[in-house]
């Protein structure tokens, strides 16, 4: 079975603890603190990798553990980082919070490596905790805790043109006629049980990629059947190709067929609906002549109508099927080329910190000290000295509404906020 969907838990890596220690030297009688701070947490990453193409892996193996950090030492040593945790995924795979459903990732396009979850950081020693009036402390900071959350691996089959159409119409056939796809042939309905994907080379080079998008039955936008595990591999796509029984082997009325599959494309997602469209008028080898009352009433319903090509072709014997694949390409040229890439949703840490208190106090100074447990741990987890991290800090302090409390209480631009050991100008 087509691995294309997988539920899993991810947890990133616990921050090392503090050390707490003192210096004991045969000629040092008084020596000070010389704990180590402990290392950071592995970050569980995503990783696009090109040699896969199903999420068969995590089909049976549910929990992924990055390591925590190692403990602060003695001798001002510093404990090991935790090892960052790679899983790797197909393109087009989107990693979703299995609790809400929102995208938190898309691996698609240009998105080829992504951080999910960031490990913890690890805690001061207790040298950093000596005073003027404590020199010898006792105490060491904890490292910060892992993050631990289910998620939704969701494989979106990634390609130029899909092939959509009813059962034993001929799909899998003309895949294996224009590609080096070689999908299962058989006379039975739902033969078809997964996405088969196939490059057509043109013979000036501009080939394009196609998917046998499995077979479609009414109700399929509301679930029956297998309709919501192949419906969401159109979305992709940038032009759809109808295939029907131009012969009326099966019994079935095109037009109504494509009406119908119109109508469920539209129930899942209107948008589909906007796709360039074409018609491939399928088994013209089953009848005499190239046309007949099907074909010329798919013209009238559909070139005339609305201005959707149909292309009468024989996916057998091959006749047609250079002409519909020139068109199809001349869709293809109009259509925009970046790939579809949905924008994330949810961001794991800002779920994970969202219920920790805060307090915003003034300073002697006038400063405006912002502190608690929500602030201390999202900086943990942020890279302040990075221009991502600190937009993605700012993100965090609008959405969790702290901007707008200090708004309240009078900040002006130019005041300075601090938070713990970071200091900031505020403007707006």
């Amino acid at each position: 079975m087509f691995a294309d969907r997988a539920k899993i838990i991810i947890k990133s890596g616990k921050g090392g603890d503090g050390h707490v220690s003192f210096r004991r030297e045969k000629y040092v009688p008084n020596g000070g603190p010389d704990g180590g701070d402990g290392g950071k947490g592995g970050d569980v990453i995503f990783l696009v990798d090109e040699g896969i193409n199903t999420l068969a892996d995590y089909r049976h193996r549910r929990k992924f553990a990055a390591e925590p950090g190692e403990e602060g030492g003695k001798k001002n040593c510093h404990g090991k980082n935790g090892a960052d945790l790679i899983l790797k995924v197909p393109e087009g795979t989107i990693i979703r919070d299995a609790a809400s459903g929102k995208v938190i990732a898309d691996m698609s396009g240009e998105n080829k490596r992504s951080v999910i979850l960031h490990g913890g950081r690890g805690g001061l020693g207790n040298q950093h905790f000596a005073t003027s009036t404590m020199q010898a402390p006792k105490y060491a900071q904890p490292g910060q805790e892992a993050i631990e959350i289910e998620v939704q691996l969701e494989l979106k089959v990634i390609a130029d043109v899909g092939l959509v159409g009813f059962p034993n119409v001929g799909k899998s056939t003309f895949l294996s006629r224009v590609t080096n796809a070689q999908p299962k042939i058989a006379n039975y309905h739902f033969t078809t049980l997964q996405p088969n994907l196939g490059v057509v080379d043109m013979e000036d080079g501009n080939g394009f990629v196609i998917a046998d998008i499995p077979g479609l039955i009414e109700g399929a936008s509301d679930g029956v059947g297998l309709g919501h595990e192949f419906l969401r591999h159109i979305e992709r796509t940038k032009v759809i190709i109808h295939i029907v029984d131009a012969a009326g082997t099966e019994g079935r009325d095109p037009i109504a067929d494509i009406h119908a599959i119109n109508r469920e494309l539209d129930a899942y997602n209107p948008d589909l609906l906007k796709k360039p469209q074409v018609i491939a008028a399928n088994k013209i080898d089953a009848i005499y002549g190239n046309e007949n009352e099907i074909i010329s009433a798919l013209r009238a319903e559909f070139e005339e109508k609305e201005g959707i090509k149909v292309y009468p072709i024989s996916a057998v014997s091959g006749q047609g099927v250079r002409e519909l694949l020139f068109h199809v390409r001349e869709l293809l040229a109009k259509c925009p080329k970046e790939a579809v890439v949905y924008e994330q949703e949810f961001d794991p840490a800002l779920g994970f910190f969202k219920d920790e208190p805060y307090t915003i106090t003034r300073a002697e100074d006038g400063a405006f000290v912002v502190e608690g447990p929500k602030i201390e741990k999202m900086l943990g987890y942020t890279n302040m000295d990075s221009e991502k991290g600190f937009l993605f800090f700012q993100k965090f302090l609008r959405e969790q509404g702290i901007l707008k409390e200090l708004e309240e209480q009078g900040i002006q631009d130019g005041d300075t906020v601090r938070m713990y050991y970071n200091e900031f100008d505020y403007y707006k």
